[in-house]
């Protein structure tokens, strides 16, 4: 009699499992609308105020509440019915592979789309101001996320303190440029220089550090680069700041209505806009350069050391590698590009003050790069770019602007933990496996 035919375990193992039904859909739906209803109750459906006298005042926003209730009712049953097109494996996959392969030729395609739509930009908008000026903020931020990725996505260095390499870059041009009348191209590398001097500076006391020590550690060192600042008013002017910064050149032309202007040289007509494409382009070309270094790094033995040191110090020191070298060449890189950063802005504002440099910044930086993805110079590029246009974009709305900014944040950590474009893998890997001979392994085929 023959026995019937055995089911592999990979068969088993490969079988879809159901999808959840619509009934478990609308509960989760009415339980996260209930939970809404409770925590926006004092924020959105009741609002207070001191009055006049002193009496407290107070008049609900029922409608309001309602409305942003039924956004979580209907954003709970969108985000159940994507958790199934895109949910883990076993599940049903609703998105057929034509679209899944259209979607990672589109991938594939976002970075060069994103870098001729930049280059365009100032051809575009040409004459609308704030858009030109939004593009060099959002750059400038480009700039130190991709900075600041060197020591947290690479190295795996947790740093709450970047914003003091930013102001070291920022006040070394100003008092370079305004005490010894030195231009933009000489402080330029000057700034980076000294910014990287404090960066290993900052690394030399951290390097037994790690994890929320070394946080702790960082915040503290951007708060004191703070307090020297408003404190050493002879040198940095103190809570005045400094002003009358010098603007860049183009090389020695000043970019002035002036006979010695560039206007007058080429001859055209002169346009406020010069200067404002002029610096777009610039800090286009800053953080070119710094993304080219950073991935030009990662294929050295230095950025190979980063990423051994950030997957396992232990495994690291066990392979010989020298941590304090690793440290502090990480500490020194990711500031030296905050300190070009730093003097970019000097010159762009032509005002600087330690308003400026707080532990916002630092977090709005640190947020960019954990969000974008640790490790990924794409992810960083498009999270700097939502979140400066998305603070732009809902400025009108100052109530509504951080709660959809934290809403946000939580739904991307719990979708994407690892950021929007997590990208840890390995810069060095085998492409193919490789079979251990059986002589090496204790048990049978290795």
């Amino acid at each position: 009699m023959n026995a019937p035919p055995a089911v592999s375990t990979q068969a088993l193992s490969t079988k879809p499992s159901r999808a959840p039904g619509v009934a478990f859909i609308f509960k989760k739906a009415l339980i996260s609308a209930l939970v809404a209803l409770v925590l926006f109750s004092l924020m959105i459906g009741v609002r207070t105020e001191a009055g006049p006298r002193g009496q407290l005042i107070y008049w609900t926003r029922f409608g309001d509440l309602a409305a942003m209730v039924a956004v979580v009712f209907g954003g709970s049953i969108v985000v159940e019915l994507l958790r199934q097109w895109w949910g883990p494996v076993g599940t049903i996959r609703v998105v057929p592979a034509p679209v899944q392969s259209a979607l990672s030729v589109a991938g594939r395609l976002v970075a060069p789309a994103l870098l001729v739509f930049t280059f365009l930009v100032p051809v575009i908008f040409y004459d609308q101001r704030y858009i030109l000026d939004l593009g060099i903020l959002v750059l400038t931020y480009v700039m130190l996320g991709w900075g600041l990725n060197v020591v947290v996505g690479l190295a795996g260095l947790l740093d709450l303190g970047y914003v003091a390499f930013y102001a070291v870059g920022a006040y070394s041009y100003a008092l370079l440029a305004t005490n010894f009348g030195l231009s933009f191209w000489v402080c330029l590398p000057l700034a980076g220089i000294l910014a990287a001097f404090w960066g290993v500076l900052l690394g030399f006391p951290v390097l037994r550090l790690r994890g929320d020590y070394l946080a702790i550690v960082t915040l503290a060192f951007g708060e004191i680069i703070r307090l020297v600042i408003i404190n050493w008013q002879s040198l940095t002017g103190g809570p005045n700041g400094i002003s009358g910064i010098p603007r860049p050149t183009m090389f020695g032309i000043p970019l002035s209505p002036g006979e010695d202007g560039l206007a007058a040289r080429l001859g055209i007509e002169f346009s406020p806009t010069h200067r404002i494409v002029f610096l777009f382009y610039l800090i286009l070309a800053l953080a070119l350069l710094t993304n080219w270094v950073t991935i030009r790094l990662r294929r050295l033995p230095i950025g190979r050391a980063w990423e051994a040191l950030r997957e396992d110090e232990v495994a690291c020191r066990a392979l010989g590698i020298n941590t304090t070298t690793t440290k502090l060449t990480a500490f020194a890189t990711g500031a030296m590009f905050g300190g070009f950063a730093g003097a970019f802005f000097a010159t762009r504002q032509g005002f600087i003050s330690p308003e400026s440099f707080t532990f916002q910044e630092s977090a709005l930086v640190l947020a960019i790069v954990v969000l974008g993805g640790m490790g990924s110079q794409l992810g960083v590029a498009l999270a700097a770019l939502a979140m400066i246009g998305g603070f732009e974009l809902f400025r009108g709305f100052d109530q509504y602007r951080m709660l959809v900014f934290g809403v946000a944040m939580v739904l991307l950590m719990i979708w994407r933990p690892r950021g929007l474009i997590g990208h840890r893998a390995p810069t060095v890997f085998l492409e193919r496996n490789q079979a251990i001979s059986s002589d090496l392994v204790k048990e049978g085929h290795g």
